[in-house]
């Protein structure tokens, strides 16, 4: 099974949808982390989730979900963006303790709200913010759609560890071009009766066809997708800058260098004390930190 996104929409009506399939991927971003099942089920949903937002949006950029919650999980975080690249981490709160089977996505992260930000190449950085009120990630989403992006759209999310899926539906506010006012309502009712195991266990184009092999469906080429990690010199530099030229003087006196590693791939980048002190000079030929 291919890791892929694909475009499909319905001739004739303002309705349109992405379907996504993830295996190779998901099983990238888990097999750098050790979580307990229920944590890697719900990373997977959110990754298919941010695939599966960025190709809506058709975002020229970074596309980033966070779920800020105060419960045991505390955080839950997927990036993407045009090229495919995906990843993803988790984050447990202190002295939490998680089950080792299946649990509910608001009994994991309990209170909290889902922060997406939109980071183009050009133009302005945008935020939204949705609050966790419904019981599952892909409600509230929805809600996110409904409230920022003023489209109806449904969402149907499944992970089980070794597989991820997504299937979204959108109607579209061009209602000269729609010649079926019944295609949204009916496009949705069938959506309905997709089985989990069908998401994640049919090759894409089969489940488009056992839902809708009595609609006009026209299908567009796929997007492969992957784990990347967009982790840099330059952006681990950014990170360490933040944390003042005091700060990073002290660690270094302490420790003799800085070491650092990304959360989502787990590089580690290695700053000497001459590394450190051409980062605060702004000295663009800054000597390169060991990376391994």
């Amino acid at each position: 099974m291919s890791d892929q996104i694909q475009r499909f929409l319905f001739d004739q009506t303002n309705v349109r949808g992405e379907i996504v399939t993830l295996e190779k991927a998901y099983g990238d971003v888990l097999g750098r982390h050790a979580y307990p099942p229920a944590v890697n089920a719900l990373l997977g949903e959110l990754l298919a989730a941010v695939a599966l937002l960025t190709d809506t949006v058709k975002l020229d950029g970074i596309m980033s979900i966070e779920v800020r919650g105060e419960g045991a999980l505390s955080l839950l975080m997927a990036e993407s963006n045009p090229g495919g690249e995906l990843r993803a981490i988790a984050r447990v709160a202190e002295d939490a303790s998680l089950p080792d089977t299946a649990a509910g996505f608001r009994e994991l992260v309990g209170e909290g709200r889902i922060v997406i930000t939109l980071d183009p190449r050009e133009g302005n950085r945008y935020q939204g913010v949705v609050a966790l009120d419904h019981p599952t990630l892909a409600e509230c989403l929805e809600a996110y759609f409904s409230q920022s992006e003023q489209l109806p759209t449904r969402l149907w999310l499944e992970a089980d560890g070794k597989r991820a899926g997504g299937l979204l539906l959108q109607r579209l506010p061009s209602e000269a071009q729609n010649q079926d006012v019944d295609a949204w309502e009916r496009s949705v009712k069938l959506a309905e009766t997709i089985k989990p195991e069908e998401l994640l266990g049919l090759e894409q184009r089969q489940v488009l066809y056992r839902l809708y092999h009595e609609e006009t469906v026209r299908v567009f080429e796929p997007k492969a997708l992957y784990f990347g990690c967009t982790c840099s010199r330059e952006r681990m530099a950014d990170g360490l800058l933040t944390l003042g030229a005091e700060e990073l003087r002290d660690i270094v006196k302490e420790q003799g260098a800085i070491d650092t590693q990304c959360h989502f791939c787990h590089s580690h980048y290695r700053y000497s004390a001459a590394d450190v002190e051409a980062l605060l000079s702004g000295d663009p030929d800054a000597p390169s930190p060991t990376v391994h």
